[in-house]
């Protein structure tokens, strides 16, 4: 089986394809300490960085979709990933039967709307592709990631635990009307 990831290109982003050397980006983000706050709280090694790499590639292969790598055009790097992913983290069928989104952005390139291009591209994307309900869980205090999530349609499931601590599962039953 061999599919092809889309390229996406909004106004200041393209949504691509991780190539091999985009890896040395990617574990240098998902390493600092300001990304991962609120995404588990703990920073990943180069190893299990590796592993969420390569983990990334193989769910475009098994399901059709999975996560981009976000570029901005002003720097020509990427500054973080956007797309979706089955989790199976065992919160239950009502969250765990349905595809979650993710969306990770370097420090550097928050606060400039960069997430919500991004992010709105690639859920338009799934809206005409993939089709369907979608599912998030972001931290509770994590408000920039709950508003671009309140935007997109999403409405709270229920909050629950992870192995980190608090979270808030949310649900998008179908594209937002607006």
């Amino acid at each position: 089986m061999n599919r092809q990831v889309p390229t996406i290109n909004t106004a200041r982003v393209t949504l691509r394809a991780m190539r091999p050397g985009d890896f040395d980006r990617f574990a240098e983000i998902w390493a600092m300490p300001e990304v991962v706050t609120y995404i588990g709280g703990v920073p990943r090694s180069r190893n299990e960085a590796w592993r969420a790499f390569l983990i990334n590639a193989g769910h475009w292969q098994v399901t059709g979709f999975g996560q981009w790598a976000i570029e901005d055009h002003e720097t020509k790097a990427m500054v973080g990933q956007a797309g979706f992913f089955y989790g199976a983290r065992g919160l239950g069928s009502d969250f765990d039967s349905v595809p979650e989104a993710g969306w990770v952005l370097a420090p550097e390139a928050q606060g400039r709307g960069l997430a919500q291009e991004a992010v709105q591209a690639a859920h338009d994307w799934f809206d005409r592709v993939v089709t369907g309900p979608l599912a998030c869980m972001i931290h509770p205090d994590h408000e920039p990631s709950l508003q671009l999530a309140n935007r997109l349609g999403y409405k709270l499931l229920r909050a629950a635990e992870d192995a980190s601590g608090p979270v808030h599962l949310m649900l998008r039953k179908s594209v937002p009307q607006g």
